[in-house]
């Protein structure tokens, strides 16, 4: 007989609480996204260890009857305080968010866990956690399968296109765009990001200036192809604060250990 208790380490990327006090959570695990709940948990240890960004390890059991297996217990492995900070916060939900758009239950990915894991210690631990989700937003959607077309313009396949697409988030030709192009550094970056490591992206930042015009192109990117994502609400009008000049970012981002 099929054994229904199952151990299972990942990160919480999603977090409800239900009227009855249990707590609906999702993971991001290396083994796929996992979903369940925690009976009665808000009124036990499990509230503080089931929060949103903590790696933590669970007991789960899987019930005959029951869509969702049932949380039995919880150990923190690994968190990450900085994130509640307002200026990081945003950041760290919205890449949440991704991976619960993205990836599905059931599906074994090692590299999707590592990717997330990365972008969390990033946004974490460096000064300039804008420029962090900016790169590991493009990569999580080009592990998924969402790769933005930079050869061709979108609408009528010209070379080399290099002005927004206001509706899709793509790039458009001259002729097909009444938009000005984007500005040198910011048109290389939608260029290079996909191919280029992790660690050469984040050495070469695009200006803070620049990058209202790639929130707003993801933002298009992400609603057409993938579906409408809530973080966009908190993240956009903050028309790209300029952070701190970065320092030393690469490490902190390319080590790809769970938090």
């Amino acid at each position: 007989m099929r054994s229904r208790t199952a151990n299972r380490s990942g990160i919480v990327i999603r977090r409800r609480v239900t009227p009855a006090g249990d707590i609906i959570v999702t993971l991001l695990t290396p083994q796929g996204k996992l979903k369940a709940v925690a009976r009665g948990g808000v009124r036990g240890p499990l509230a503080s260890r089931l929060n949103l960004f903590h790696h933590v390890g669970v007991q789960i059991y899987q019930g005959p009857h029951n869509d969702l297996a049932s949380v039995q217990q919880a150990i923190l492995e690994g968190a990450l305080p900085k994130l509640a900070e307002p200026e990081r916060y945003a950041f760290a939900h919205l890449m949440a968010e991704f991976a619960d758009a993205l990836f599905q239950e059931g599906e074994f990915s090692d590299q999707a866990f590592e990717l997330f894991a990365g972008a969390l210690r990033g946004l974490s631990h460096q000064p300039d956690p804008e420029w962090v989700a900016l790169v590991l937003s493009h990569k999580l959607l080009a592990l998924a399968g969402f790769v933005l077309n930079t050869g061709h313009c979108a609408r009528c396949r010209a070379p080399h296109p290099a002005h927004p697409d206001p509706l899709g988030g793509q790039l458009l030709c001259g002729a097909c765009s009444s938009l000005p192009a984007y500005q040198g550094e910011a048109l290389e970056f939608l260029r290079s990001v996909v191919r280029q490591t992790v660690r050469a992206s984040m050495e070469g930042p695009v200006p803070p200036e620049q990058r209202p015009a790639l929130w707003k192109a993801l933002e298009r990117y992400v609603t057409v192809h993938i579906g409408n994502v809530r973080s966009w609400r908190q993240l956009l009008p903050m028309a790209a604060p300029a952070f701190a000049s970065p320092g030393p970012v690469a490490d902190a981002v390319v080590d790809t250990q769970a938090p």
